[in-house]
């Protein structure tokens, strides 16, 4: 594929849109011909950063919206997830492994950790008061050049 591609993709942070993030993420990047590792590691990845807004940049009140911006290029995919929710109050200790703000609720405080060890870049910004944006790249390697 030649040129660039874009794609955003805006929806009420309500926990049944995570499969619809997935499944249009996965739409976005087919064109490139993932290997199905690649594809999964990118919908586990965008589950995770959906998840996390829901959840904690909203609180699971579905009034927020989560924003994906999708970027291709050559055979790199972009993927932005943002919320203009709570924001983060120390960054560094939640990208710790097993840390969660929700205890209550079970969660395992792997989502950061999961994200970064499924992209090949992954970062994330947040404010407190004004939300998080969770940026990963992913490249897509040829199936052609598997099979040659």
């Amino acid at each position: 594929m030649n040129g660039r591609n874009e794609m955003t993709l805006s929806f009420s942070a309500r926990s049944e849109n995570e499969a619809f993030a997935r499944v249009a993420v996965a739409a976005f990047v087919s064109q490139l011909d993932p290997t199905m590792d690649e594809l999964n590691d990118l919908k586990t990845a965008i589950s995770e950063a959906v998840t996390n807004a829901i959840i904690h940049g909203y609180d699971s009140d579905p009034a927020g919206m989560v924003t994906i911006e999708g970027v291709i290029e050559g055979d790199v995919v972009k993927l932005t997830v943002k919320d203009k929710g709570r924001g983060i109050e120390d960054l560094e200790l939640a990208r710790q492994p097993l840390y969660t703000s929700k205890p209550e609720m079970e969660r395992s405080g792997m989502g950061f950790t999961i994200m970064e060890n499924f992209m090949d870049g992954f970062d994330v910004y947040s404010e407190p008061g004004h939300g998080t944006s969770i940026a990963m790249i992913k490249r897509i390697e040829s199936k052609k050049a598997l099979f040659n």
